[in-house]
């Protein structure tokens, strides 16, 4: 009989403590299909039963467990609807109820937690100390079907950026500092564990870039242990919020829009009817307005590569920040004190 490869080795340790995310949501119950004229044609439509809903799934994703009592790490955009219900699949028989303990939409990661005990779970490696060229094992439920699925590669970059369209509704996500591996990552891969070979986890599968072939992409786990000890603490993310809504100025962006400057954090509503600057925030004390631009934060350029979320995120919970900001052409200085988000 042949010597067993490390990658067996690495899937019995690894996949027993790997989970699937059932996502659900009560959504209109469709009793049939008509067809509207349009242009010449016609537009498929569904027809919605007198208001009735059905519980739906809307998607899945990937986690893995983390202690015997049942905390769970996965991708933030993979449980950022509000709204919907989520189910753990440990094996075709056991299925659990969970609970979002904690989102981090900065570094995109989530903690979970379901009513078990006496669990498998992974431990953790040292993501500081991987190397290029590293053998990896990406592990994960491939397109929201192939359960343990697992693929091998090799680390191929490091301290990756890249813009990412996100969770069912796509929203854009800015990750930064990301493990790149030619180790295939699918869609329903997102939020498993990205593991060395002695099955050691280093990184929480994220993205893929669609079109390409072998490039894909990992948060570092490192970023993931400062959340866990804050939820094992405070039960919670403690995470510095300052209370504004904003949009990072690029060279297009300011061309469009006949800027004085191509970075920075201009100060802006999404919506009608939503402040830009929240009421009682730090900001708000701290006297920042609409359409202010805030050039610097501690002393760092604010830019697409630099965005203001990665800046306070280096900083605790009532440090007081100094601003550089541009208002009405003119450029003035603003203390802050960061706040806990709530």
């Amino acid at each position: 009989m042949p010597n067993s490869s490390p990658i067996v080795e690495v899937a019995k340790k690894v996949c027993p403590a790997v989970i699937t995310i059932v996502i659900s949501k009560d959504l209109p119950k469709i009793e049939g299909y008509f067809v509207m004229p349009f242009e010449g044609g016609g537009v498929i439509m569904p027809k919605l039963k007198n208001g009735k809903k059905e519980r739906t799934k809307i998607g899945g994703g990937s986690g893995f467990i983390v202690s015997s009592d049942g905390l769970i790490l996965t991708s933030q955009h993979v449980v950022a609807d509000l709204e919907a219900d989520y189910t753990i699949v440990l094996e075709p028989t056991k299925k659990y109820p969970a609970k979002i303990i904690a989102r981090d939409p900065i570094n995109d990661i989530a903690i979970l937690r379901i009513k078990a005990k006496n669990l498998p779970y992974l431990e953790f490696g040292d993501s500081n100390k991987i190397e290029l060229g590293q053998p990896v094992v990406a592990v994960g439920n491939a397109l929201g079907e192939f359960h343990d699925t697992i693929s091998s590669g090799i680390i191929s970059g490091l301290s990756r950026y890249i813009t990412a369209f996100a969770g069912v509704d796509h929203q854009v996500e800015r990750l930064r500092g990301l493990i790149q591996t030619d180790a295939a990552i699918n869609p329903g891969n997102s939020g498993g564990p990205l593991v060395d070979i002695e099955g050691n986890v280093i990184g929480i599968n994220t993205a893929m870039i669609m079109g390409a072939q072998n490039i894909g992409f990992a948060i570092p786990i490192n970023s993931a242990k400062k959340d866990l000890e804050e939820v094992r603490k405070y039960g919670r993310i403690k995470i510095p919020f300052l209370g504004v809504r904003y949009v990072i100025l690029n060279k297009q962006i300011s061309e469009k829009n006949k800027l004085p400057v191509d970075y920075g954090a201009l100060i802006m509503r999404e919506n009608l009817g939503e402040g830009a600057v929240l009421k009682r925030s730090a900001a708000d004390k701290a006297g920042l307005k609409e359409f202010d631009i805030i050039l610097e934060a501690g002393g760092e350029k604010i830019t697409v590569k630099n965005p203001l979320s990665d800046i306070l995120q280096k900083h605790k919970i009532n440090d007081e920040l100094s601003l550089k900001v541009l208002r009405e052409k003119k450029k003035i200085n603003l203390k802050v004190k960061l706040e806990e988000k709530k």
